[in-house]
């Protein structure tokens, strides 16, 4: 197919240029929200606008626009000394744009102006929806409905560890006289991962509240639009039904946030926090001073009315044991008589018997000696007659070989010399011949 008519690209962009000049020559305000904002070197600022439509927040329309640097300093200034932030994603405005179509660049806004009453009512109808949203799940006055520890010392901090308001709030604690158990679960307290940052240290402490008495939310000052992410529905509904009190000091004095409004203890500054929390233990130590001089009064009562009960029983004991030592003591006396008596009777009849046992004992010890010098004499007559002199007279002899005595013939040989004892004298001898049986 042969295409005879036909026209460069550029012209092409310079008729759509010309027919959108033509078509709108003067600028209108436009409502969109800001999804990216970012200035460049030469102070030129760049932003994609869109429009969300329906309850997704899926984008219906997106554009790209510019405010040169000759107006972007007058347009943020004014908007920042009007709503109290800075210019910057997430916000709806109100913007007079001029529509702009180039043959290299395509399609864009030039912002000219910026009516910042309208984002003002936007951020306060958001607000209104969020507070509303959570009076109607109910959870609104849950966090302000628990009741705050008598003792708060274990704290859990959700803050930026380089933050000035957290050093404050340390300092103020570390002047106290108390002692606290401090947490730092350290959060991104501004910009757009606030929200987020915030939420996942909520999370961890949730994991361990048992450890801790109360959490502590708290960030230094700052412009409206770092304190945007504490008026959230997400971060807003985590701290209404957080099971820890939660205490507040998130640094802004005109304005109160919705994270304010639903935390158990509202505050305005880290520092006053710290001064919350030192202000409970001086109570609680105040309580504890004179709960211990009552204490004491109540302790030297007892004691002085104890002493008292202790004297009367020692009245009433020493009069008991007055009488019952009388009675004891006749008692005694009666023992004593009966046992003397009896004593006296028993030893008479003992004396009696022992007198009896002493005539028997020398009798039977006379008779036990006669006999035993019977058995004596006997027993000499026996000796007498084993005597080996007596028994040598009778004709016989001892012999011996070799200094041995000798009973056996078979135990000698011929030839030996035999030493023979007589009952007077002795002989030797020698074997000529030995018989043995």
């Amino acid at each position: 197919m042969s295409v005879t008519r036909h026209i460069p690209l550029s012209k092409l962009q310079s008729l759509i240029r010309r027919r959108l000049e033509e078509a709108m020559p003067l600028p209108c305000w436009v409502t969109a929200e800001i999804s990216e904002l970012k200035v460049n070197y030469s102070g030129h600022c760049y932003m994609e606008l869109v429009e969300k439509g329906g309850d997704n927040g899926i984008p219906c329309a997106r554009a790209q626009a510019v405010v040169w640097r000759n107006s972007f300093g007058m347009i943020s200034s004014y908007f920042k000394s009007e709503t109290g932030i800075e210019l910057g994603p997430g916000l709806n405005v109100l913007l007079k744009v001029s529509v702009s179509y180039h043959e290299l660049y395509g399609l864009s806004l030039v912002v000219s102006d910026v009516d910042p009453l309208y984002t003002v009512g936007d951020l306060e109808r958001q607000r209104q929806k969020t507070i509303k949203r959570l009076h109607n799940e109910g959870v609104f006055d849950m966090n302000r409905a628990l009741p705050l520890p008598v003792v708060l010392q274990r704290i859990a901090v959700v803050s930026s560890r380089g933050a000035a308001g957290y050093q404050d709030f340390m300092n103020e604690l570390a002047a106290s006289p108390f002692r606290f158990e401090v947490e730092l679960f350290d959060s991104y307290m501004q910009g757009h991962g606030t929200e987020d940052s915030v939420i996942d240290a909520l999370g961890k402490i949730c994991e361990r509240t048992e450890e801790f008495d109360a959490v502590v939310i708290i960030r230094g000052g700052g412009s409206q639009s770092d304190l945007a992410a504490f008026d959230s529905y997400r971060l807003c509904c985590h701290i209404a039904q957080f099971p820890l009190p939660v205490i507040t000091g998130i640094g802004h004095d005109k304005d109160q946030s919705i994270a304010d409004m639903v935390a158990a203890v509202p505050l305005k500054t880290p520092t006053a926090v710290a001064g919350c929390l030192v202000d409970s233990l001086e109570r609680v130590d105040a309580w504890l001073e004179s709960a211990v001089g009552e204490l004491l009064q109540n302790a030297a009562g007892i004691l002085e009315c104890g002493q008292r009960r202790v004297r009367e029983a020692a009245i009433r004991l020493a009069q008991a044991a007055g009488g019952l030592t009388r009675t004891v003591d006749m008692r005694l006396e009666r023992l004593g008589a009966a046992l003397e008596r009896q004593a006296t009777s028993k030893v008479t009849r003992e004396r009696y018997g022992v007198e009896k046992l002493e005539e028997a004992l020398k009798t039977k010890s006379r008779n036990r000696l006669a006999s035993e010098d019977m058995r004596l004499r006997a027993a000499r007559q026996t000796v007498e007659g084993r005597d080996p002199q007596r028994i040598m007279a009778l004709g016989f002899a001892v012999v011996r070989i070799g200094g041995k005595v000798l009973t056996e013939a078979s135990r000698a040989a011929t030839g030996d010399v035999l030493d023979i004892t007589l009952s007077s004298g002795r002989l030797s001898a020698r074997v000529e011949e030995a018989e043995k049986q």
